[in-house]
């Protein structure tokens, strides 16, 4: 039988940012993101909920994030569950269910750190294409066209 992992999730984080590097120097960047769910109940009433979940995005992706997200901030995340176990100091057993990004996507209208760009920008590590050239002066000028 076939299985998909697969989660897109549209939200705001709730927190900073952690931007880490581990000991081969390949970025590591945590998330925590909130999505809200409103809706009518039957006795008419209309309720809302929120759910957390931990984002971690990997490599270059999680460079841009660490660089240009902060609390706050809207984004669109692709991507997969993945559950992990450990162990505490102190002996206990530990687990979390959290989404590993494969593509990330900074919505506008948020807050931004400083000196970043504005507007709806995307990064994944399966595609890092560079930015857009720029038109050369007089460009679109309908009398440049050549029909």
């Amino acid at each position: 039988m076939a299985s998909l992992n697969n989660v897109i999730l549209i939200g705001n984080l709730t927190k900073d940012p952690e931007l880490k590097f581990i000991p081969s120097g390949q970025a590591v960047c945590n998330l925590r993101m909130a999505m809200n769910r409103k809706w009518k109940a039957t006795n008419g009433e209309w309720k809302e909920e929120s759910t957390f979940v931990g984002v971690v995005v990997w490599g270059k992706s999680g460079e841009a994030c660490g660089e240009y997200l902060k609390k706050g901030s809207p984004v669109l995340v692709e991507g997969r569950l993945q559950s992990r176990s450990w162990e505490t100091a102190d002996g206990q057993k530990r687990s979390i269910l959290e989404v590993v990004a494969e593509r990330v996507q900074f919505l506008s209208g948020g807050p931004r750190r400083e000196g970043g760009a504005g507007g709806s920008t995307g990064v994944s590590d399966s595609e890092s294409s560079p930015p857009p050239p720029s038109e050369p002066s007089g460009a679109g000028n309908d009398d440049d066209i050549p029909f």
